[in-house]
């Protein structure tokens, strides 16, 4: 069986955050986590789409996702998964981190 391929994000504050990547799709487990749509731009490099959170991975990276028109428009194929942090407040400054430094388009939508 094929490793999932990872990539790490590097947040406004330097830090690297490690991710699992998938294409968007994928069924996840009922766990909490942090979550990128992403499109691949060149092999191995990726734009963010949008940077999320969420106490419930199953529940939230469904088609339905609110911002998947906006994923689609933009050229979206790909989520990235950091899994299993359980700390909301911990999700939610890896989330900030990240989107303050990428400022992804769909983040920034009304």
């Amino acid at each position: 069986m094929a490793e999932t391929p990872t990539m790490n994000w590097e947040g406004k504050s330097g830090k690297k955050y490690p991710y699992y990547v998938y294409p968007i799709g994928t069924t996840f487990q009922p766990i909490a986590g942090n979550y990128i749509f992403a499109k691949e731009t060149e092999p191995n490099t990726w734009a963010p789409l949008y940077v999320g959170e969420t106490d419930n991975l199953q529940e939230r990276l469904t088609p339905y996702h609110e911002k998947m028109p906006c994923v689609e428009h933009n050229g979206g194929t790909h989520v990235h998964v950091h899994n299993g942090t359980h700390d909301d407040t911990t999700r939610q400054d890896e989330e900030a981190d990240i989107r303050e430094r990428w400022n992804p388009p769909c983040n920034l939508e009304d």
